[in-house]
């Protein structure tokens, strides 16, 4: 197995991208701990590593670090708010309190192990906060955008949301620009999201080795084209993300991409095409045992292609 030096990659890599240290790391870490790392003089945090690489856009999976004591409690605590915050879009009532009530004292555990000059933990904290709300009720829609555009600005002050393509950014940065986008939809400025998911989808393409968010993008940007009865440029994005899940083995949004092409196949008149994408994803779902979004689909599906849809 071929060893490499950490610092000869991110140098190397910066260099190829035409990036100065200082842009590198605008918002993660200083000027001089990127100099220090390329020249093997200092090991900055694992968090802080993976941030300068994927903002490189290479995966830090495939590079090894040990954790402190700290890190691996700060990772598990992570995974655990992240886990909360998908839970509490899908509960109602009581349900959705008792897992703000958890994600609370998550956040509260986090907070304590946190280094108070990590922009990159602030930043989760503030993301997490404005996705939760306060005490089970999520936060209005003005309140969200501002909360979720603070974060981001953390790490990239100059994000300009007419013109993403101007920086490079970190996984972090780009689920937080989805998820603006996905507030701008529900807020019912769906030109806006529709803007930003497209500026999105295109930096992706181009700029990120690992194509860990294209599939979660493209089923975004092909659902708000849907709905605003762009049914031809909805298809198109969707086969984008359907392809990927495909190649990358990421399925956990490819029935929803099937889902997506099979109503816009409707409402273009191709019915038989629209009976057969609505049954392979009526079928991934049930693979998987995802029973919220299996009983939306056949809902749909029926309303659109009647009672006789064959599942």
């Amino acid at each position: 197995m071929r060893e490499v030096f950490l610092g000869d990659v991110i140098r190397r890599r910066r260099l190829e991208l035409g990036m100065t240290q200082e842009q590198l790391c605008e918002g993660i870490c200083e000027p001089i701990t990127v100099s220090r790392l390329e020249n093997g003089k200092q090991t900055p945090s694992r968090s802080r590593i993976s941030a300068l690489l994927e903002r490189l856009g290479l995966p830090g999976n495939r590079y090894y670090a040990l954790l402190s004591k700290r890190e691996q409690e700060e990772s598990l605590l992570r995974k655990e708010i992240n886990d909360c915050v998908a839970r509490f879009y899908q509960k109602e009532g009581d349900g959705k309190k008792l897992v703000w009530e958890q994600a609370r004292r998550a956040l509260d555990r986090l907070m304590a192990v946190l280094d108070p000059e990590d922009t990159l933990a602030k930043q989760f904290v503030l993301r997490s906060r404005a996705l939760l709300g306060e005490r089970g009720e999520a936060y209005p829609y003005e309140k969200q955008l501002e909360m979720l555009l603070e974060a981001l600005r953390l790490t990239a002050p100059r994000f300009d949301p007419e013109e993403i393509g101007q920086l490079r950014y970190t996984w972090d940065e780009i689920q937080l620009i989805n998820q603006i986008a996905m507030v701008y939809a529900m807020a019912g400025q769906r030109k806006t999201a529709i803007g930003l998911y497209g500026q999105l989808l295109k930096y992706l393409k181009k700029n990120m080795e690992s194509k860990k968010y294209l599939c979660l993008v493209s089923f975004n940007y092909a659902r708000e084209l849907a709905a605003s009865k762009r049914y031809e440029d909805a298809i198109e994005v969707a086969e984008i993300g359907r392809k990927t899940c495909v190649e990358r083995g990421h399925y956990q949004f490819l029935p929803g991409l099937l889902a997506i092409e099979a109503e816009c196949a409707y409402f273009l008149g191709n019915r038989d095409c629209s009976i057969e994408l609505y049954c392979q994803a009526y079928y991934l779902y049930e693979a998987i045992g995802d029973e919220h979004n299996l009983k939306r689909l056949e809902r749909d599906a029926r309303e659109q292609l009647g009672p006789d849809v064959p599942f």
